[in-house]
């Protein structure tokens, strides 16, 4: 059947591309920064392990590949960057990151004021339920971000008493919150 008319050829859209390292790091660095705060719930972790992303990053990735290549990379390299952490942290990989299921552009995004009050609310059910030592490590920590020889000093012990009492609270408060108790091993204590 031949109309006279010449064969359409497929359309092929241009693909978006960063014009540079740059654009890749500032289009990029809020949603990994919050992706990686909202795994380890601390300001200094989630900054080291973001910044960890893309120096692994910049090893193999191609400023050419396409934006949602980009992307999918960075959050595979998150994932390999979490699990280390946690290996290195807990002797353990803990947090996956599905990357099927993960939406990078819902971490652009502040959460709304209505699940912050409610993770407010549950945090400070926590720490109220914790002795004043532990509570205050946390705190100090990881509410107004003092780095570990900051808060011993703050608190007046050593720098190693600091991070005792500070993976103690930790694991207090993880037995506190009924989520958390499902990730952590049988103690033996």
């Amino acid at each position: 059947m031949d109309s006279g008319a010449p064969e359409a050829k497929p359309v092929q859209l241009p693909t978006a591309v960063y014009p540079s390292w740059d654009a890749i790091y500032d289009d990029n660095v809020t949603r990994l920064y919050r992706l990686m705060h909202s795994k380890v719930g601390n300001r200094p972790d989630a900054e080291d392990l973001t910044s960890q992303v893309f120096v692994a990053a910049l090893k193999s990735l191609r400023p050419s590949a396409t934006i949602g290549e980009v992307r999918a990379y960075l959050l595979a390299t998150a994932r390999t960057v979490l699990a280390g952490h946690w290996q290195r942290t807990l002797g353990r990989q803990v947090t996956l990151i599905d990357v099927d299921a993960t939406d990078l552009d819902a971490f652009a995004q502040p959460a709304s004021s209505q699940s912050s009050n409610k993770a407010i609310d549950h945090a400070t059910r926590i720490l109220a339920a914790l002795p004043e030592r532990h509570r205050r490590i946390l705190v100090l920590r990881f509410l107004h971000g003092y780095s570990i020889r900051e808060a011993a000093a703050e608190m007046d012990i050593t720098v190693t008493n600091a991070k005792v009492l500070q993976h103690r609270a930790l694991r207090k408060a993880a037995g506190l919150d009924p989520e958390w108790s499902e990730l952590r091993p049988a103690d033996s204590e």
